[in-house]
């Protein structure tokens, strides 16, 4: 969910600027509250599907689990099993709103400090439940934390990063959410044979990196566009020479001063998003977060255990399998940290739609000619399964993943910046809390249907990917309107002047 500054004249250059070591350390210690959304997604499933976890507090569901006549695509239907992992998500979508708020007033550093914060009360909540409604109050807490680390992180990377190496650099937070993917897949696989407190285990972890970036957050700089739209201007510019490791950076400073003067003027930045210019980035914001949840990655990466298990592995080998996907998309989000500023952001799209398309309907074959209510795969089919999971993990992580916070943090013009990326996060969520709220209950009714549902879902963002998305691969961020909407063959008729004397959107002079 990063950010741009738009323009406001002509085509401008790209700016000056090395990649200095105090920019690198920023952008790893910011990238940790990507490891702690990560490691979250990682976690859940693991634990739902440890035998204490699931005694203590699902026993329904524990019993339901150990019938060897239970139907197979059912045995963890549970509305509160599925409330445990999806509270957090509309906790974090009405969260990222305030975060917003929180952004634009207190800056990006605050806020995420601030997530930081609820990240280890919620840990802590979650770790020493004693009853389900404790579980879930953590989870809720941790959901503010997401929402404040998942606006403040994209946007820090994003402002700080040089326009010909944006990509690449605010991928590390989708990097850093694959690994506390996979940290979290290492970690249940041992915690789930410590009995019976495993799980505490699992859970309280998470606090590692809370501290981390909690601490480390101390010792990071400001975004110099934050300092200056908050009229630290002197600050900002000192800032900017710090971080581009050079003194010549008036083209830079004036671009974002510009930018900032015509932010001051918006009076109701939401209300600014429904204007007809404002349209073409919020739309394909909100639109790229849908799409990424109806991949059906998340209901994979939240339940991959549970998925595991329902073809035939065992628990230990379920949860090993979790690790082999998770290394898968650990290393392939490093392939588009290099690729993304190379081939650019419509090619990894769209070959992965092919890849994903193919390897979720190929599952879906398998599972519905192979997998009875009762019995499961043999070995050798539920070994492909696993290897087609990965080729389908494989392609959403150097696309989809990265890609999808990405390219809404380089459209928003500043004056909607932090509005605008909060209705792309909240939207997220929005969509994240449906998908780990339904999956077990569809999966349950749709049986093998559930992966070509997923299936159509990737045909329509291909074709949406296709006809509609604009290349950005290094365009700077103060020239997008003039450079990309103007010149979209769909988007450029809403590349209207606004009326930007309408008293309820500009603050008089």
């Amino acid at each position: 969910m990063p950010a741009v500054v738009v323009s406001h004249g002509g085509q401008m250059p790209e700016h000056d600027g090395k990649i200095t070591f105090y920019v690198i350390v920023c952008v790893i210690i910011a990238a940790f509250g990507g490891m702690l959304f990560g490691y979250d997604i990682g976690i859940s499933g693991g634990v739902t599907a440890m035998d204490d976890f699931l005694m203590k507090f699902f026993m329904n569901v524990y019993e339901k689990k150990k019938r060897a006549h239970e139907d197979n695509y059912c045995k963890y239907d549970n509305e509160y099993l599925q409330l445990f992992t999806s509270s957090l998500y509309i906790a974090a979508l009405l969260a990222s709103f305030a975060a917003s708020r929180v952004c634009s007033k207190f800056g990006r550093r605050t806020t995420l400090q601030i997530g930081s914060f609820f990240f280890i009360v919620g840990v802590a909540l979650q770790a020493g439940g004693v009853n389900l409604v404790m579980v879930v109050f953590g989870r809720i807490i941790l959901g503010c934390g997401v929402g404040f680390g998942n606006q403040s992180v994209p946007l820090f990377l994003s402002e700080l990063a040089p326009a010909r190496i944006r990509g690449a650099l605010n991928i590390c937070f989708q990097l850093f959410i694959t690994i506390g993917i996979l940290i979290a897949g290492i970690i249940n696989y041992f915690t789930s044979n410590i009995h019976p407190h495993g799980w505490r285990i699992s859970l309280g972890l998470a606090g590692v990196p809370a501290v981390i970036l909690l601490v480390g957050s101390f010792a990071i700089c400001e975004t110099p566009t934050s300092l200056i739209e908050r009229k630290q201007v002197d600050q900002g510019k000192a800032t900017l020479k710090r971080i581009r490791g050079t003194d010549d950076v008036t083209a830079e400073f004036n671009s974002i001063v510009a930018a900032c003067e015509a932010a001051r003027r918006v009076k109701h930045p939401f209300r600014k998003l429904m204007k007809p210019s404002s349209r073409p980035p919020l739309v394909i914001a909100m639109l790229l977060q849908v799409f990424q949840q109806f991949t059906g990655i998340n209901a994979i990466m939240f339940y991959a255990p549970v998925l595991f298990q329902t073809v035939g592995f065992g628990n230990n080998a379920a949860l090993l399998s979790t690790v082999i996907t998770g290394l898968v998309n650990v290393f392939s989000t490093l392939v588009s940290i290099y690729t993304v500023d190379r081939a650019g952001r419509r090619v990894l799209l769209l070959e992965a739609c092919v890849q994903m398309f193919i390897t979720q309907t190929v599952i879906g074959v398998l599972l519905l000619l192979h997998l009875q209510p009762t019995g499961s795969l043999n070995h050798a089919e539920a070994i492909i399964v696993v290897v087609l999971v990965c080729v389908f993990v494989m392609g959403f992580a150097w696309s989809w993943g990265p890609l999808g916070w990405l390219i809404p943090s380089e459209t928003f013009p500043l004056e909607t910046r932090t509005s605008g990326f909060a209705c792309a996060v909240s939207s997220n969520m929005l969509f994240t809390f449906i998908i780990a709220q339904a999956f077990l209950s569809m999966l349950c009714h749709m049986r093998a249907g559930i992966f070509f549902f997923f299936a159509a879902w990737i045909l329509l963002m291909g074709l949406f990917t296709l006809f509609f998305l604009p290349e950005t691969k290094g365009v700077p961020v103060d020239s997008m309107v003039e450079r990309v909407w103007k010149q979209h063959w769909f988007w450029k008729r809403y590349m209207i002047d606004d009326d930007e004397n309408d008293d309820d959107d500009v603050v008089k002079g």
